[in-house]
């Protein structure tokens, strides 16, 4: 299987400002954390119920479409647009646009119906992935036997994507310091902050109260419907496991073949999440740290440079960097400070593929004075293209975190008390992740979810896959979710990286192969390396 050639984002933190937007957060409503917090361990407790059996006739006119194939430039590939209501709870209240495509079971064998992708985010574009990958790279008997599937989500790339800042407002937002030294720091960051959730209630009123992960796993039994499928074979990714768990829990007797990569913890308060996640990110790098000073172009330490020596040489650097940022070859005039530099560095922990293309970045900016190679590997994440356009992925992050749970923090007071204890977890990155958690603090709509467990009983087997070094979705998180589930089967992948399908391990790809194809589920406790 071909090796995934984008950069994943996990619900919570991964690039710092605009990763910020990333981290789990919620919005204000007004309430103090601490009563928030107790409520959602209240939560926590609750089951998601799941939803009647029959479908209620409201709804009858969205179940009963049948898609309008189209060729959609991308050869081998079919696409076509269903509609969803808006709003639930008052279905004549207008509808969402989904994008769909798909690619058909080539053959040989049995075909075995859809399954669909997703590849996280929350805001990573399913049907990009379908193109760009899993129609392409998925083993083959996988992809001859299933028609390969993916819907964008509701507010996300090709299904009426939330929008928030034009492309310059974007680059100030990404370059906004994350690590606040002083009052005027801090009131300038709070500031990128409600610039961004405000351009997202200017240019996206509609939408933004109805992008949940709850309605967007409601949006995918309408397509499950809408492809004469009884039950929904799935493979989500990161934020695409609490996507497809929501579902199961839900519809449980819909569930057929559910694979959960990466997987996410549903029962997490958002502060709970982000210092998981923090601790997360601090893990891979010390992976990174103990393998850069394996080779000679390592400019973080030698041989016998500790991982904690490494990580004080790279703050070091990033100090030198918030107070001189250095040229970076962009055509817009833009410098590597430290906000884009710890987005950079931040990025390639997603892969451990990505570390030699790391080593030479960081030679490249802290020996020559050019940024150039970080300041890529942060435009890969936010998805920046060369011309200062960004894709819809930020927004849509920020969009659905900010509705999907509570905020972790307040205002600024409460992020202070907050760092000791993200900067133990992560001393290198800890400051800029707990400074992210604010962003949905001025949220311009208040957040309908709550942490809250996911059983999803009377499920057939659902397969939960954990990675022990995974910096984005931390390996108890998967540990955690398959304790939930009541047919959940844990897989281990122990190693490094964000995600175990497709990444080399021919023990993890021959398991979830097995279970896709012959609907045998990997043995209670395996574990690959």
């Amino acid at each position: 299987m071909h090796t995934r050639r984008t950069l994943r984002r996990s619900r919570a933190a991964a690039g710092l400002l605009a990763a910020a937007a990333v981290l789990v957060s919620g919005c204000s409503d007004g309430g103090s954390t601490a009563t928030r917090s107790a409520t959602a361990a209240q939560a926590a407790q609750v089951a998601l119920a799941p939803l009647p059996h029959a479908t209620p006739s409201a709804l009858a006119s969205y179940y009963g479409q049948k898609p309008s194939w189209r060729s959609c430039g991308v050869p081998g590939f079919q696409c076509a647009t269903l509609k969803a209501p808006l709003d639930y709870a008052r279905p004549g209240a207008g509808d969402v646009r989904l994008a769909v495509a798909r690619k058909k079971a080539t053959g040989p064998g049995q075909p075995l119906g859809s399954l669909l992708v997703n590849p996280g985010g929350p805001g990573g574009s399913a049907v990009g992935y379908l193109q760009e990958y899993a129609g392409v790279g998925y083993p083959a008997e996988v992809r001859a036997r299933y028609d390969m599937v993916a819907v964008d989500p509701r507010g996300v790339a090709r299904s009426e994507p939330v929008t928030c800042l034009d492309g310059r407002q974007m680059d100030a937002y990404t370059q906004t310091d994350v690590t606040p030294d002083d009052q005027e720091e801090t009131d300038d960051l709070v500031d990128a902050y409600k610039k961004f959730a405000e351009g997202c209630g200017a240019r996206s009123a509609k939408l933004l109260r109805h992008v949940s992960t709850v309605e967007a796993a409601r949006d995918m039994d309408i397509v499950r419907a809408a492809l004469g499928d009884r039950k929904l074979n799935y493979v989500g990714a990161s934020y695409g496991t609490f996507l497809g768990a929501t579902y199961a829990g839900l519809f449980p007797d819909r569930v057929g073949r559910l694979v959960l990569d990466g997987a996410m913890d549903p029962s997490l308060p958002a502060r709970r999440m982000n210092l998981d996640q923090t601790a997360g990110f601090e893990t891979a790098f010390q992976s990174f740290a103990k393998d850069c000073v394996k080779h000679a172009d390592c400019p973080l330490g030698g041989p016998h440079t500790t991982p904690q020596r490494v990580g004080d040489n790279l703050k070091a650097f990033f100090r030198k960097l918030d107070a001189h940022p250095i040229p970076a070859g962009d055509a817009d005039g833009r410098k590597l400070g430290e906000a884009l530099a710890t987005t950079g560095v931040i990025a390639a922990m997603y892969d451990e593929a990505a570390w030699e293309q790391l080593r030479e970045a960081l030679t490249s900016a802290m020996k020559q004075n050019d940024g150039a190679g970080l300041l890529s590997l942060a435009d890969s994440y936010y998805e920046r293209d060369s011309g200062g356009r960004y894709a819809n992925l930020i927004f849509a992050n920020a969009a659905v975190n900010c509705l999907d749970l509570p905020p972790a923090f307040d205002g600024p007071q409460e992020v202070a008390k907050a760092l000791p204890a993200f900067e133990k977890a992560s001393p290198v990155f800890g400051a800029g992740l707990a400074w992210s958690s604010l962003n949905c603090a001025y949220w311009p709509v208040k957040a309908t979810g709550e942490p809250q467990r996911i059983e999803a009983r009377g499920a057939a087997p659902i397969v939960v896959v954990g990675t022990t070094r995974d910096p984005a979705t931390p390996y108890r998180w998967a540990q955690s979710l398959a304790g939930q589930l009541s047919s959940a089967r844990l897989l281990t992948y122990v190693g490094d990286g964000h995600t175990a399908y497709g990444r080399g391990s021919s023990c993890i790809d021959s398991a979830i192969d097995a279970y896709l194809l012959r609907d045998t589920p990997p043995a209670a406790g395996k574990r690959c390396s």
